[in-house]
């Protein structure tokens, strides 16, 4: 679809602070700037704003936005949603999405903002927080945008929405509920080509935020034989900081497994919180692993026994009995 005849697209890229000047869009575009945290006398030294706050309370704070070019630039600046990516990454509302939750909290005095040449511009905004806000942690970010028409290899007019964002971590007081769930666990075993070097076990399960303050943790798998025979064990894996109701799914290959017909897997996570030591949680589920290679060499063992014991009687039969005379042929 094209608008006024000039832009077949609009192609949204987004940074998240502390952030280096943002990339080149298409086209070879110079403009560059940041967005970080910062006080009505400049940056503090914060990586993220992170604030506590009651329900029904309003909190002023700062990002600064830095014209990092030779000539004056013009921001659109609003707050946003954050959540969750599939792979566990922090991620920020489209722009065209409205927010519903922290980011429609936030306000500022305008919605553009000029900045002079290689000039920082320190914005004040609000948090109005309602009266009616659960308790817990609230995720979102201050956005600075700027659109740009761009021309890309092909000769394509395409409308840039360039967007680099200082992140919001607001925490309501109140009752709070830590808690990370294992969700489901799928597994899968491929044999080895090579008996002696043991099948590569997969294991996939989804790590789930059931609480209300974000969360991290440590993951392991143990894969275990008939009578608890240990065969594997992995190293911890950092499981991504996960905020409330978000997911990842994590992935874990596993090789030189023994087939022992039955194995077991037994997957643990232990949440990392900020302020207390919470209990690990684990999930197990098996799967049928048969060392066909093993039944095969046995099966044909006892082939060869079975054939050995036909021969055997047939020969017993044409063998003349002792005092008798043989037939003759």
């Amino acid at each position: 679809m094209f608008v006024r005849g000039l832009l077949a697209a609009v192609v949204s890229l987004l940074v998240l602070a502390p952030a280096s000047p943002a990339p080149a869009a298409p086209g070879g575009s110079d403009v560059r700037w940041s967005v970080r945290p910062s006080t009505a006398k400049g940056p503090d030294g914060r990586d993220y704003i992170i604030r506590r706050a009651a329900a029904g309370e309003r909190l002023t704070d700062y990002v600064g936005v830095t014209n990092l070019t030779s000539r004056p630039l013009t921001f659109t600046v609003y707050g946003s949603d954050a959540y969750t990516t599939e792979d566990g990454s922090f991620a920020l509302l489209p722009a065209a999405q409205k927010p519903t939750d922290l980011g429609s909290w936030i306000a500022l005095g305008a919605n553009r903002y000029e900045v002079p040449a290689n000039t920082r511009l320190d914005i004040p905004f609000s948090i109005s927080v309602p009266a009616n806000a659960t308790p817990g942690d609230h995720a979102g970010g201050v956005i600075a945008s700027i659109a740009e028409e761009q021309t890309t290899a092909d000769g394509q007019k395409v409308l840039v929405d360039r967007r680099i964002a200082a992140r919001v971590y607001l925490t309501v007081a109140g009752a709070v509920a830590p808690a990370l769930k294992i969700d489901s666990v799928r597994l899968e075993y491929a044999q080895s080509a090579n008996p002696v070097d043991g099948g590569v076990m997969t294991v996939r399960y989804l790590v789930h935020n059931a609480g209300n303050l974000r969360l991290s943790g440590t993951g392991t798998v143990r894969v275990t034989g008939p009578f608890g025979w240990k065969l594997a064990r992995t190293g911890d894996l950092t499981i991504p900081e996960l905020l409330p109701g978000g997911s990842v799914t994590v992935t874990e290959r596993i090789s030189g497994v023994q087939p022992t017909v039955r194995l077991a897997v037994d997957v643990a996570v232990v949440p990392a919180s900020f302020d207390q030591r919470l209990p690990a949680v684990s999930r197990g589920t098996g799967v049928w692993a048969w060392p066909w290679a093993l039944v095969a060499l046995i099966a044909a063992g006892l082939l060869h026994a079975l054939v050995r014991l036909v021969r055997r009687r047939r020969r017993a039969r044409t063998t003349p009995q002792d005092g008798l005379p043989a037939v003759p042929a």
